[in-house]
């Protein structure tokens, strides 16, 4: 009973997102043996307070994909397509020469295909 507490108070991490696939995907084998597959996607900004002064109409949204079914998913994805993700936000350490670096992207963990490119 505690431990359902205080998971409820820790918060929730879910991200969801639709938007048009910017870069294309790339499977990438990482020093440690995994093997990920990275993409970008650009997603239409909505109109909130705090950004209606910006001229920015999109973002972009770095999306990493590490299970098999996904990857595999994701993999086919083309430049242009509009697709679905959910996943979860996270923030990757790694080392780049002689110092570490960070990197916070959307770990994919289911996507789908909502239109193909022409």
């Amino acid at each position: 009973m505690a431990t359902q507490k205080l998971e409820s108070q820790a918060g929730q991490n879910c991200v969801s997102l639709r938007g048009r696939v910017s870069s294309a995907p790339i499977e990438r084998e990482l020093p440690s043996g995994d093997v990920i597959v990275t993409l970008r996607l650009v997603v239409v900004r909505e109109r909130s307070p705090m950004s209606s002064k910006s001229k920015q109409s999109s973002d972009w949204v770095d999306c990493v994909a590490w299970g098999g079914r996904v990857k595999r998913s994701v993999a086919r994805w083309q430049v242009g397509d509009v697709v679905e993700v959910e996943g979860a936000l996270r923030r990757r350490f790694f080392r780049t020469d002689a110092r570490t670096s960070t990197r916070v992207e959307v770990e994919v963990l289911s996507g789908r295909l909502v239109e193909r490119v022409a």
